[in-house]
């Protein structure tokens, strides 16, 4: 069933269509966050849990600290306008604050604004909020059913709690990616999708509006302590625990009964030899082949004509990539050779076998499906074009209210719309060096 998002009252595309669902009647377009406030404290990455929150229609708050706030805006190639794409895409949807939370003035600000709200997000090292007074017990008895969120690097305890680190280290910790070495013998990093930096926020806003759903229903807070490096392997969880069961006695662990119950390395690791799943040049490009169910395979061999191949080689029902049948992947080589991916793809719809397009991050855009599921969220609305979140209700993608913000664009929108501050209390605040 398709869920659609509709934040900011705005959607990807526009149009009168927006505000209808799949049937033709009106949509509720009050987005799903609706009256959820979150006050952020973030730096850099880790940051993208509430950018999901405010794309979800939560008021995200970004508290940032004097002196250029957030330096996520001079970090990350590329810039666009003088401006880091990687702040475009986190800040989007969000307000901004500054707030000096060294001085006593912006830390009573800050309890004010936690007063208000439903959770914090502290995305530094851990502790940092602690240290200026603003820990969650200090802030529990501020708002009692503040949900209060820390996500770092390698999370609140453990030896590695304190260690400064950035996001490929919890690639790398998590053992997903792996050294390379170049022609002159030098380790590299190599090309690779970052897993820790985005599943750590995905986690992170899963837990946290989970929680806010308890505080509602209890009236009681809760402390939250999210760790990048332990999503990335989380995220990870069938290789590691594949290793693990292999500890096991061999007469209890095996491998799949159509390998003669051998046991294959974990995850794409031990499709290495596969035939009937395995990639495969075409005339332009690469497809992915997954026959591994003996009705796919069989479907492939009747549309191309070549059911001497099934007959020859019918398999197990189930889980049978035909490991390391030379002359079978010989075959498949000549045959896939003949068309064009978007042909074979289209093979794979009539006669029902799974074949997917062998995409790059480049080429991925120009994908028809990626047009019709991930419409770009345009420039002119957000400084640069981005992908829009991706989860429909409706049959729409969401779009965030606003771009991201400059260092306090909404500081005084804040101050007097949300907590009431007079003019006085203002140049107060100024005076005493909290707003910067």
């Amino acid at each position: 069933m398709d869920v659609d998002v509709h934040a900011g009252g705005n959607v990807a595309d526009g149009g009168d269509a927006a505000r209808r669902g799949p049937a033709g009647g009106e949509a509720d377009l009050s987005a799903l966050l609706a009256g959820v406030r979150v006050i952020d404290v973030s730096m850099l990455g880790p940051g993208e849990l509430t950018t999901h929150l405010a794309d979800l229609g939560a008021d995200v708050i970004k508290v940032e600290p004097p002196g250029g706030g957030d330096y996520v805006r001079r970090m990350v190639w590329p810039f666009v306008h003088g401006v880091s794409l990687m702040h475009l895409h986190l800040a989007r949807g969000k307000r901004s604050i500054v707030l000096d939370l060294r001085t006593e003035a912006g830390v009573e600000v800050f309890r004010d604004l936690v007063a208000t709200a439903d959770a914090v997000v502290e995305a530094m090292r851990p502790g940092a909020l602690e240290r200026r007074g603003l820990g969650y017990e200090a802030l529990r008895a501020v708002n009692p059913r503040i949900v209060v969120c820390s996500i770092s690097g390698y999370g609140a305890t453990g030896p590695y709690r304190d260690l400064p680190s950035h996001g490929i280290a919890y690639d790398m910790w998590a053992g997903v990616v792996r050294p390379e070495r170049d022609e002159e013998g030098f380790v590299y990093i190599p090309e690779h999708a970052s897993i820790g930096i985005h599943a750590g926020p995905l986690y992170g806003a899963l837990a946290l509006v989970s929680a806010v759903l308890a505080a509602r229903r209890t009236g009681q807070g809760r402390y939250l302590d999210v760790s990048q490096a332990d999503a990335a392997a989380a995220m990870d969880w069938l290789r590691i625990e594949t290793y693990r069961a292999y500890e096991r006695p061999e007469d209890e662990v095996t491998g799949n009964p159509a390998d003669n119950y051998e046991r294959r390395e974990p995850g794409t690791g031990g499709m290495r030899d596969g035939v009937r799943y395995q990639v495969y040049e075409t005339a332009d490009g690469y497809v992915l082949f997954m026959a591994s169910e003996r009705r796919f395979w069989r479907n492939f061999c009747a549309g191309v004509g070549r059911m001497d191949l099934y007959e020859s080689r019918p398999g197990a029902e189930v889980a049978d990539h035909a490991r390391g049948d030379r002359e079978l992947q010989a075959e498949l080589q000549k045959i896939f050779r003949t068309r064009t991916t978007a042909e074979w793809v289209a093979f794979g719809g009539e006669v029902d076998t799974p074949l997917s397009p062998v995409n790059t991050p480049k080429t991925i855009t120009a994908d028809p499906q990626f047009a019709e599921r991930l419409p770009w969220l345009p420039a002119d609305q957000l400084g640069a074009d981005e992908l829009p979140f991706p989860v429909r209700v409706n049959g729409r993608n969401p779009a965030p209210g606003r771009r991201a913000p400059t260092p306090g664009e909404h500081s005084d929108e804040i101050l007097r719309g949300l907590l009431g501050y007079d003019d006085s209390r203002i140049e107060a605040l100024r005076a005493a060096g909290a707003l910067g």
